[in-house]
């Protein structure tokens, strides 16, 4: 009966981002064997999955609340565990992939506590977060780029580190005020 009412295609982008969040496992490993090329080559579709599973979703109409949910989870998960497997590895340094870790366990923490305190929640990504996340995975993409292929200068791998953890900072921060504000709005606001 519930399937009557489930329009199928509609969750083509879901079952996309299921697959990308599946792959999660299969390219760590792989950075993890050193496996760069083949594990680079499941972070392009999987890149690509992204980029589609957003496109179908707009183009079409296709907006779920699973989605919404989903596609941001699937990119965090990518990012930790890129970030987690280069940690092990030595690649990237232990307090840049726990000040990352407890930025998102800081913001996860904040969210749920405001859920509680409000009894509601609205996730919209702040500016800053945007950019942070753009420059984690900028930073990922360059790490791979410099273990596989290319060794980059130390000066810009460390600079590109440190961009990140102030970002992740700042980021950290902005959210922790602004739902910090959310949380103890009154209710009649």
């Amino acid at each position: 009966m519930y399937l009557n009412r489930l329009n199928v295609r509609e969750q083509i982008p879901n079952i996309i981002t299921v697959i990308r969040i599946l792959s999660i496992a299969p390219i760590c490993w792989l950075l993890w064997r050193e496996a760069y090329a083949l594990a680079l080559g499941l972070l392009v579709v999987a890149g690509l999955s992204d980029a589609l599973d957003g496109f179908l979703a707009r183009r079409y109409g296709w907006l779920t609340r699973l989605g919404a949910i989903l596609d941001p989870v699937a990119d965090k998960l990518f990012v930790v565990s890129v970030f987690i497997v280069f940690g092990l590895q030595g690649t990237l340094s232990w307090w840049l992939v726990c000040l990352v870790l407890g930025r998102d366990v800081v913001i996860v923490l904040g969210a749920i506590a405001c859920r509680l305190l409000r009894g509601r929640l609205e996730m919209r990504p702040l500016m800053i977060s945007k950019l942070n996340t753009g420059l984690q995975i900028f930073l990922l993409a360059m790490t791979l780029l410099h273990v596989a292929l290319y060794p980059l200068p130390e000066w810009f791998n460390q600079g590109l580190q440190w961009a990140v953890a102030v970002t992740t900072c700042l980021s950290g921060i902005a959210y922790v005020i602004l739902w910090g504000r959310y949380a103890f709005q009154r209710s009649d606001s």
